[in-house]
């Protein structure tokens, strides 16, 4: 019997869209003689829908007809497991509830990624594919995953971190904390998006407030750090599960600008890449595959790679990106961990030699893996703590234990 897989996409997140795209490429790529794939679109309501009409990109152009021509889902859980009940039925069309052997989010961004979706199938006791609630909440958090990277003695470059009601209502004051305690340039950007969305290079003073209220537009905590002006990006993949993972091969993304920008990643690619149109995702990225870099300092980025997916206890595929700073031997810094990067990171395990369709069977087991340890956890305890309790009709003021 094949595995039911519901493969959950879209959300209310800035990268909504690129969550579409990450999604069809995986469901396209995924081994249907071992599973049979539901696809769970979630639209920015936070509504759930079926369908086969959400296996073909060209569908999400009109977002309204879809909706019409898909079924409103809900996911609960009874005697059976957890099981996808249709919503809106009618007596001449009745859908017999499927139940779903694995969640597979692919997700980016805001209340998805974040740690968010972990926790709704945690709720349900659904075996999913990604890291889990602490480890993607820490990884959405850029100032949170850098603080647990300093206390681990991995680098990254320290960082100003304030809120945005704070910044309102002193903004002489945040402004020249930002001056003195980072300098110019620097890069100011929201704590928790990807795809560099709200993020700018901020030269000088007169420049910080555009930055600043660019930022704020779009989350309520700002990070301030410094800008490498020697800069190289470089970005590697881990794969696995805190007991045992391995990294890929590294890649150098090309910039059109001093940052990598939303525009770079998903808006066509560069040219002469490999994968031109916006249909690619982050595959449609102008890049270096391996990365002109030493063999020496590929070893180093893949075994900080493995050790900062570690010690956030991470699962599933992520990617890190890290800066380069050519003005200073090359030293690396870790800049962000995508707990579940665009496009699922497919193009750096193809270049490593392990297919994409063999890469997603390997999630699936390293979700059932994790489920499985669970299983054998203690979450409830025996006792007798509420017999013979009575409150009475006035509650507990003045009752007995």
């Amino acid at each position: 019997m094949k595995t039911k897989i519901a493969v959950f996409f879209g959300c209310r997140s800035v990268e909504h869209e690129v969550s579409i795209i990450s999604a069809v490429q995986a469901m396209m790529n995924i081994n249907r003689d071992k599973y049979d794939v539901i696809p769970v679109y979630v639209d920015k309501n936070g509504t759930m829908f079926t369908g086969d009409n959400l296996f073909e990109i060209e569908n999400f152009q009109n977002i309204e007809k879809l909706e019409t021509e898909a079924d409103e889902v809900a996911f609960i859980k009874n005697k059976d497991g957890v099981v996808m009940h249709y919503l809106k039925q009618s007596l001449l069309k009745k859908k017999k509830d499927i139940i779903v052997d694995l969640a597979f989010p692919i997700v980016h961004g805001t209340n998805c990624e974040d740690g968010t979706m972990a926790g709704f199938f945690e709720f349900l006791g659904l075996p999913y594919i990604s890291c889990d609630i602490i480890s993607a909440a820490v990884g959405m958090d850029k100032s949170v995953f850098k603080d647990v990277l300093l206390n681990a003695g991995l680098p990254t470059l320290p960082c100003f971190t304030f809120r945005s009601r704070e910044y309102l209502l002193n903004k002489e004051e945040i402004s020249d904390k930002i001056a003195d305690k980072i300098g110019f340039p620097l890069i100011i950007k929201p704590v928790n998006l990807g795809s560099s969305v709200g993020i700018t290079k901020v030269k000088s003073r007169e420049e910080l407030t555009d930055a600043i209220d660019l930022a704020v537009s779009f989350a309520d905590k700002i990070l301030a750090e410094k800008a490498i002006t020697g800069l190289r990006e470089i970005n590697c993949s881990v794969l696995g599960d805190a007991d045992d993972c391995r990294a890929s091969v590294c890649e150098e993304p090309f910039m059109h600008d001093e940052i990598l920008s939303y525009k770079d990643k998903y808006l066509g690619g560069s040219k002469g890449s490999k994968h031109e149109g916006p249909s690619k995702g982050m595959a449609s990225l102008g890049r270096k595959i391996p990365a002109d870099i030493s063999e020496e300092k590929s070893d180093e980025i893949r075994d900080i790679s493995c050790k900062i997916f570690k010690v956030i206890g991470a699962s599933g595929v992520v990617r890190i990106d890290y800066l380069m700073d050519t003005n200073d031997n090359d030293k690396v810094y870790a800049n962000e961990i995508n707990t579940i990067p665009g496009s699922l990171a497919f193009y750096l395990w193809e270049a490593k030699g392990l297919k994409y369709t063999d890469m997603l069977d390997e999630l699936a087991q390293i979700a059932f893996k994790r489920q499985r340890n669970r299983d054998n956890l203690t979450f409830t305890i025996d006792t007798n703590i509420l017999s013979g309790v009575s409150l009475g009709s006035k509650g507990s003021k003045g009752s007995k234990f």
